[in-house]
């Protein structure tokens, strides 16, 4: 009896002790960005950098750390779309000079721009009294993301001092050589600050996309190729196109005319059709390449079923505005400068094909179909 009294004696004097602190609630994932940066001591907490590890995320990190996610994008070059992979090194702190973003920004009147052929994000920005970095983090944008027509754009913020403007900054010494190696722990956007280029340039020059990932070793222009002559093509192929080329050919045109394409953008389309599938609607190909165009589904051009839409991937090719894939491919219409590409490069810069002078073949025979069909 007297054990049992001290038993119950010592559960009572443990459950009526003062509870220890309720762990916080974990925080949802569609959650983490809105963390305040507050809530970890930047200079004692937050280390420089951190290593990607298997089933990591930007979302994660940022959360791990306290910090935005649009943040940690916009230090690493990065867009919502970019995949990150284990053993890269992600900045976990603005670069050195950089405006450190505010923890809790105050409320602006909301505004917004759609954005119209020819604007760009600096243009924007002047025309708003605001600045660049302040529309780039209202739109959850990084610094070499594309803007296009029709997208709106937030650009309330805080606005620029109605001061006279700044000197531009002196461009970059740009070092010698037109290539880059890649060395560990390099992004894009940083490549890209060093030789005083943009994101998107670097993307033209290597046929690459804002998924893109580059690797330690890989070789990458950092300066525009020189002007090729213009001289005649040589090489050229001729077909005369059978009842279904012809019909498909005639689809091409048609969606270039209602979007707009220049009849230089439409025979760069009608040249890839015949180099991809003979102007056939096809369903089978290279690996799980489909239709006219070859595009494969698994690496992000639609479903199967799409992709055999012939009119929904002629669209898809073009891309821009009306790109039925959003932002997910990138287009003719999405590629920096294509117009003043050569021809076989404008192609190649849309299929990345290991076979890259075969679209320039069809050249001549791409403006024929174009008059004859069109």
């Amino acid at each position: 009896m007297i054990f049992q009294t001290a038993v119950a004696g010592a559960l009572a004097a443990t459950l009526t002790a003062t509870p220890a602190a309720a762990p916080a609630p974990p925080v949802a994932p569609h959650e983490r960005h809105r963390i305040a940066p507050a809530r970890v001591s930047p200079t004692q907490n937050i280390p420089p950098s951190h290593v990607v590890q298997p089933g990591d995320t930007v979302a994660g990190i940022a959360g791990r750390y306290g910090l935005r996610t649009t943040d940690v994008l916009g230090w690493n070059g990065l867009t919502w779309r970019s995949v990150i992979y284990p053993g890269q090194s992600l900045q976990l702190r603005a670069a050195a000079g950089a405006p450190a973003p505010s923890p809790t920004p105050t409320p602006a009147a909301t505004k917004s721009h759609t954005v119209v052929a020819g604007d760009t994000v600096f243009g924007i920005a002047r025309k708003y009294a605001t600045s660049v970095s302040a529309i780039l983090a209202a739109n959850g944008l990084s610094a070499g993301a594309i803007i296009y027509p029709g997208q709106k754009l937030v650009v309330s913020g805080t606005a620029a001092p109605a001061a006279a403007p700044a000197a531009a900054p002196a461009p970059r010494a740009q070092p010698s050589g037109a290539t880059h190696t890649v060395a560990a722990g390099e992004t894009l956007f940083s490549i890209a600050q060093r030789y005083g280029t943009t994101t998107q340039s670097l993307f033209a020059w290597n046929g690459l996309g804002a998924s893109s990932i580059i690797y330690p070793g890989q070789r990458l222009a950092v300066q525009a190729p020189a002007p090729k002559p213009a001289t005649a093509p040589t090489g050229q192929r001729s077909a005369t196109l059978t009842a279904e080329q012809a019909a498909n050919a005639a689809l091409i045109i048609r969606v270039g005319r209602e979007l707009g394409v220049s009849d230089r953008g439409i025979a760069i389309a009608l040249a890839t059709g015949m180099v991809e599938s003979d102007l056939r609607n096809l369903d089978w190909g290279d690996r799980d390449s489909l239709g006219i165009f070859q595009q494969r589904p698994s690496t992000g051009w639609g479903t199967p079923t799409q992709i055999m839409d012939a009119e929904r991937s002629t669209r898809v090719f073009y891309g821009g505005a009306g790109d039925p894939n959003g932002h997910l491919t990138r287009g003719l219409l999405d590629i920096p400068g294509w117009e003043s590409m050569a021809f076989t490069d404008a192609a190649q810069a849309v299929q990345i094909s290991a076979y890259p002078d075969r679209y320039g073949q069809w050249e001549d025979q791409a403006y024929a179909w174009l008059a004859q069909h069109g």
